[in-house]
């Protein structure tokens, strides 16, 4: 007798993926008609009077959903295995950046001491000027040019000179980048000569 596989299943007794998995492994002889799939089965095949055959079917049944079973288990066990291996990439990359902005932080933060220094050296030097200021003389640039000329510069050398001092940061040479003037502190400027 040829039926439909939910009838098979209802004759059977069996689900239907039951009866799917028997024409899988070659139990029940099936035909495909116009893309639907139709069950033989014997007389003798019903859920009132069992045949041997079925109960071997249902065992070799029971050992497949054993395997299936093991190797759904090995499957979340793989999967487990990649999962956790993400995560500790993850974190692993988590303290390598982590680790990076702590030592970025640390070289902000000497840039940072640095610079106060310095802006309190700048102060302190400052400060002492203006206490000697009393103390200081200063001189015009026309000046600062007839000294060097009396020691045989000429005005390309001494026009460099006042660069490299101002360059320098040579506390003689003052240079105002608002009225563009230059302020020289009195000296015996032996170092330029």
């Amino acid at each position: 007798m040829l039926v439909s596989t939910s009838e098979a299943s209802k004759i059977l007794g069996i689900s239907l993926q039951g009866v799917h998995y028997r024409i899988k492994k070659g139990l029940l002889k099936s035909k495909k008609e116009d893309g639907k799939i139709f069950v033989f089965i014997d007389k003798e095949q019903n859920t009132t009077k069992p045949s041997q055959n079925v109960i071997i079917n249902n065992d070799e049944l029971l050992k497949a959903k054993d395997e299936q079973i093991e190797l759904l288990k090995e499957h979340i066990s793989w999967m487990k295995e990649q999962y956790q291996s993400q995560i500790n990439k993850l974190e692993d990359n988590q303290d390598k950046i982590i680790d990076v902005f702590k030592s970025e932080i640390t070289l902000l933060q000497q840039a940072y001491h640095e610079m106060k220094d310095m802006h309190q050296i700048e102060n302190k030097k400052n400060d002492e000027i203006l206490k000697d200021e009393d103390n200081i003389e200063f001189m015009d640039i026309k000046d600062f040019f007839a000294f060097m000329k009396k020691n045989n510069k000429t005005k390309e050398q001494i026009k460099k000179i006042l660069l490299n001092q101002i360059k320098t940061n040579d506390n003689r040479f003052i240079y105002n980048s608002q009225t563009k003037e230059v302020i020289i502190y009195k000296s015996d400027f032996i170092d330029l000569i």
